[in-house]
């Protein structure tokens, strides 16, 4: 009986072994992951460098040529944004439409995310802190040529901040 486990662990060990070999095999020309993770390296340097207060945000929004880049859905844009971002939700980023909203890549480009605000779940529901959007909205960002990005740091109670709101959920009384 001994036997018989440790051959059927074998085989099912061999069968993972194979299934492995047999993803790496598949090409796909439009997928890099292995250049994704370089860059990701790459970005996670720039982005420690980059992420900003509330009062250092409010400030560089406001002069001119920035960008306040929202890339959320657009169901929660229409809800709450801040006030004057330029939307583009990012399963819809591509070159063409970045080159649309943004269409100066030396751009400063300012972002912020769901992970940014707490007390407003319906606009700024919390992702999984390895999945926030910053993230991925700073590394898509960068891999279209886009290298002047500041990301707003602070996690901020949406209810007391210095930060103005616009969108249906804008009547909320704040502050």
């Amino acid at each position: 009986m001994r036997i018989r486990k440790t051959a059927v662990i074998a085989v099912l060990a061999l069968g993972c072994i194979t299934i492995r070999a047999e993803e790496n095999a598949i090409p796909n020309r439009l997928i890099d992951y292995d250049r994704f993770l370089e860059s990701a390296q790459e970005v996670g340097k720039v982005r420690k460098q980059r992420r900003v207060t509330e009062e250092q945000f409010i400030k560089m929004s406001q002069e001119p040529g920035t960008i306040v880049f929202d890339a959320r859905s657009d169901e929660k844009y229409r809800l709450l944004h801040i006030k004057g971002a330029t939307h583009l939700s990012l399963p819809d980023v591509t070159a063409a439409e970045l080159a649309k909203v943004v269409p100066e890549k030396t751009a400063r480009i300012l972002i912020y995310c769901n992970n940014n605000f707490d007390n407003e779940p319906a606009a700024f529901p919390a992702k999984a802190t390895d999945a926030s959007l910053n993230i991925f909205t700073f590394n898509t960002l960068y891999s279209y040529g886009y290298k002047n990005i500041y990301e707003l740091g602070p996690v901020i109670d949406a209810n007391h901040t210095k930060l103005q709101f616009e969108g249906t959920r804008s009547s909320t009384p704040r502050r």
